[in-house]
């Protein structure tokens, strides 16, 4: 099935599918029981839970700018890392993508991260024939929020381990790095909601036009199986706040009529959402061509 794509106010959006990966469906659940979760979604033999890395990349018809938000786990992994998380490039690849929206990563001249958790930011660099790392986007300015930036830079011990050195190091080393407040709008009808549960400082970039919204909610919202309010991850740093945000969101994502544009879930790519008395449920799911 080829990939979606479509246009809203001044803005081109496609759909950029950089990988298939798993991870354990109890840490992506946390404290809900395996008995209520599976329901939505399987869980293989060892209790892994089938996701993907879906990005999105923006044209914009006002100021000419091409951004990608987020770019999945990229290619660094060493074997070992390639089995624990079942990476699978069979189906779709980064270059893939690009290639069948008729773009090349040259192209790009931003790239918006949500967060820089090794699976939304791992395709920055690669390795090239010698082992050199190497940018994949030479054009783009890179954006993080300045909060997000601290936490992956002096991560706590718990957090350490999803901000891989080989991903963080060549931000740390390139001139094109844009911290940004979090009131930063990028332009006319491009802004970035900001929550802080997951992780400090990870934004969900809103795009609004043409009297619609598309909301990319990363991992506040990985799967459409966490839509459930108490239904928050055991990796997010601060669940309380998750919670809080959450219930925020989602009441917003209802009143404003949200598109939801799913990163990780391998099922649905965007889902709108109703409420029945504070009890959100999935109202209809669709591909962005659809929008």
């Amino acid at each position: 099935m080829s990939l979606s794509k479509t246009t809203l106010g001044n803005f081109e959006l496609y759909t950029i599918e950089t990988g298939d990966f798993k991870l354990d469906g109890g840490a992506m659940f946390g404290v809900v029981p395996k008995t209520l979760w599976s329901r939505g979604i399987e869980a293989d033999e060892k209790n892994r839970i089938q996701m993907t890395m879906r990005c999105l990349l923006i044209k914009s018809k006002a100021t000419d700018k091409l951004y990608l938000i987020d770019n999945g786990l990229g290619t660094k992994f060493n074997e070992k890392l390639m089995k624990i998380y079942q990476v699978d490039f069979s189906k779709h690849t980064m270059e893939k993508s690009f290639a069948e929206h008729g773009f090349n990563f040259e192209d790009v001249t931003d790239v918006i991260f949500t967060h820089l958790h090794f699976d939304h930011c791992g395709g920055t660099s690669y390795y090239d024939e010698d082992g050199n790392q190497q940018y994949t986007f030479p054009n783009a300015e890179y954006h993080v929020t300045k909060s997000h930036w601290e936490t992956a830079t002096n991560p706590n011990a718990r957090e350490k381990a999803s901000f891989l050195p080989e991903n963080i190091n060549p931000l740390k080393e390139t001139d094109n790095l844009n911290l940004v407040d979090e009131d930063y709008i990028y332009e006319e009808g491009l802004s970035a909601i900001i929550v802080n549960g997951h992780t400090l400082g990870q934004q969900l970039p809103l795009i609004e036009g043409d009297g619609k919204k598309i909301c990319f909610v990363a991992d506040l919202l990985p799967t459409h199986v966490h839509v459930p309010l108490p239904w928050v991850m055991g990796y997010d740093m601060y669940p309380a706040e998750t919670l809080k945000e959450k219930e925020g969101f989602l009441e917003r994502a209802v009143r404003e009529d949200f598109h939801l544009y799913l990163e990780h879930d391998y099922y649905k790519e965007i889902i709108k959402l109703s409420s029945d008395n504070g009890r959100y449920s999935v109202a209809e799911s669709l591909l962005l061509n659809e929008v």
